[in-house]
């Protein structure tokens, strides 16, 4: 995908502070933080989004989160981390590239869902 900002980063066009690589995927850092570890996770196969992933991408999708969550104890999230897959227009997935993210740092997330 020729616009797709994560197919670049994969490409080696835009730079990115990388915690991790493979054949199959990338962690990365991301560019605007919401927390003091945020870390994103992504398959170097351009997956649009989870709704559109196929049964053949089940492998990545699991080596992402396994592989995501220990970079997420590396940085230091020791006591526990968020993670977050956005999907769709109403998920307020702003990249259509599959991506998880990695969030946490000493007692700074909210709770999910308002009580």
């Amino acid at each position: 995908m020729s616009d797709c900002i994560f197919c670049k980063i994969v490409a080696g066009d835009i730079p990115a502070k990388k915690v991790f690589e493979d054949e199959d995927m990338i962690v990365f850092h991301d560019i605007n933080p919401v927390a003091p570890v945020h870390l994103l996770a992504i398959p170097k196969k351009h997956i649009a989004s989870l709704a559109e992933a196929t049964p053949e991408d089940a492998p990545v999708i699991g080596k992402l989160l396994q592989v995501g969550g220990r970079m997420a104890i590396a940085q230091g999230c020791t006591d526990g981390f968020r993670t977050l897959v956005n999907t769709g227009r109403v998920g307020r997935q702003e990249v259509y590239h599959l991506h998880i993210h990695f969030v946490g740092g000493p007692d700074v997330l909210p709770p999910m869902l308002k009580r």
